[in-house]
């Protein structure tokens, strides 16, 4: 278990977590605008888990000061970071965005 005081792989360390509660929660709201807005399938499903994850962040911030993190996978003595469950729902909502976009380019 790791404590997360900053961003990933611990950039932006040193600033109070209240900064990184201030810019997820606008995050959070600039988002739901898209959600509302979308008229794309994959585009609502990224945005409800990039929003999920990050207010998963946000509780985790708020209660504890900092992100907890749990999960540090192992392959072959290569070692992956730590993360946690809302940091796997914000990167495979970004990933599916990003795939979205390429495909809705190509119609």
């Amino acid at each position: 278990m790791v404590w997360n005081h900053a961003v990933t792989f611990g950039m932006f360390g040193g600033h109070s977590a209240w900064v990184f509660v201030a810019i997820s929660v606008f995050a959070v709201l600039a988002l739901l605008v898209v959600l509302a807005r979308s008229r794309r399938k994959a585009v609502s499903v990224a945005c409800g888990g990039i929003i999920g994850g990050a207010i998963g962040n946000v509780i985790d911030r708020v209660h504890y000061g900092a992100v907890v993190d749990f999960l540090h996978f192992h392959v072959a003595g290569w070692s992956w970071y730590v993360f946690n469950g809302a940091d796997s729902a914000i990167v495979c909502g970004v990933g599916l965005w990003i795939l979205d976009s390429f495909i809705a380019d190509r119609r």
